[in-house]
C-alpha cells in the first residue's frame, strides 16, 4: 500500500507540471472504492490551482471546487502531456491543457471524491479523523507524549491508527520503532519519557529519508513521472526476518499484529 512518502513523492513528481491547467474532460471507468459524487462534465474548465497532502491524500485544490484522491491498496498515478489509451485497471483521467492525470488501481481501492471545501461533508468525512501532520511544525513532542500515555494499545497500532499522528503506515513504523529502541508489542502507556521523545524524533527523520529516497517500491509503486522508490535499500528491519541487525547481527524477528507483519531486532529494540 501507498503510504506517507509514497503519496508525498507522488505530489512532488506533478504538482508543479499540473499547477495553472486547465480541465478539458474528466472520463471515469470501473467504479472506485467511493463515488466522484460530481457530474464529470462539470468539472471541464475549471482551473487546478495546485496540489497539497493530508495524510495519504493528494487534494487538487480547484478554482472552484477539490478533488481528493486515494491510492488505496495497489493504486499509482501517471501525469504526462500524452498517454496511452487507458487500460482496464485505469479508472480515472482527468485531461488538461498541460497534460493527462490517470489514476492506475488494479484493486479498485482508490478513490477520487469531489467537494465544495475541506468542510464540505466529503472532505470531513475522510480527513476529519486524521492526526497531526508528522512532517509539519506543529508535530511537537508534548501533545505526542499525553497522548501516547492516554493509550492502552501497542505502540505499533496506536502509530498505524493515524488519530495521534497520520501517515505512519507499517514498512515505516517498523523502521521508526527500530530506530527508537522500543518493541512494536510494548504498550503505548508504558512508554517513557526519553523513549517516546526518541521516537518523536525517529517518526520525522524515517519519513524525511523516506522522502528524500523516493519512497518504497516493494511490488510497483511509481511516482506519477514513473520513477521507482529506494527506501527499502535503506530498511533495518522491514522485510528483513531472519536477516542479520545491521547493528548487533541478532536475526530480524517478525510477528502478526492485527494481521499486519511487524518487524524487529529483539536485542536492540528490547523492550
Amino acid at each position: 500500500m501507498p503510504e506517507l512518502p509514497e503519496v508525498e513523492v507522488t505530489r512532488l513528481s506533478f504538482h508543479q507540471a499540473i499547477a495553472g491547467a486547465r480541465i478539458v474532460v474528466v472520463a471515469l471507468g470501473k467504479p472506485l472504492r467511493w463515488p466522484l459524487g460530481y457530474a464529470p462534465a462539470d468539472l471541464a474548465g475549471r482551473v487546478v490551482l495546485g496540489v497539497r497532502r493530508r495524510g495519504k491524500y493528494l487534494l487538487l485544490d480547484l478554482d472552484k471546487g477539490l478533488l481528493l484522491l486515494h491510492l488505496g491498496m495497489s493504486g499509482s498515478l501517471r501525469f504526462a502531456a500524452s498517454l496511452p489509451a487507458p487500460g482496464v485497471h485505469d479508472h480515472f483521467d482527468l485531461a488538461t491543457t498541460q497534460g493527462t492525470l490517470r489514476l492506475h488501481d488494479p484493486r479498485r481501492f482508490g478513490a477520487v471524491v469531489y467537494a465544495q471545501d475541506e468542510h464540505d461533508a466529503p472532505a470531513r468525512k475522510l480527513l476529519g479523523a486524521l492526526g497531526v501532520e508528522p512532517l509539519a511544525d506543529d508535530f511537537v513532542f508534548e501533545p505526542f507524549w499525553r497522548g501516547l500515555q492516554a493509550s492502552r494499545s501497542p505502540i505499533k497500532q496506536v502509530l498505524l491508527a493515524g488519530r495521534l499522528v497520520v501517515g505512519v503506515g507499517n514498512i515505516y513504523a517498523s523502521e521508526v520503532l527500530f530506530l527508537a529502541g522500543i518493541r512494536p508489542t510494548t504498550k503505548a502507556a508504558r512508554i517513557g519519557q526519553a523513549r517516546a521523545r526518541k521516537l518523536h524524533q525517529a517518526i520525522v527523520q524515517v519519513l524525511r529519508q523516506a522522502v528524500a529516497a523516493g519512497g518504497s517500491t516493494l511490488r510497483d509503486f511509481s511516482s506519477a513521472d514513473g520513477s521507482a522508490g529506494h527506501f527499502q535499500a535503506q530498511a533495518h528491519v522491514y522485510g528483513r526476518e531472519g536477516a542479520p541487525c545491521h547493528t548487533c547481527a541478532t536475526p530480524v524477528r517478525m510477528v502478526r499484529q492485527a494481521q499486519r507483519s511487524s518487524y524487529y531486532c529483539p536485542r536492540c529494540q528490547h523492550s
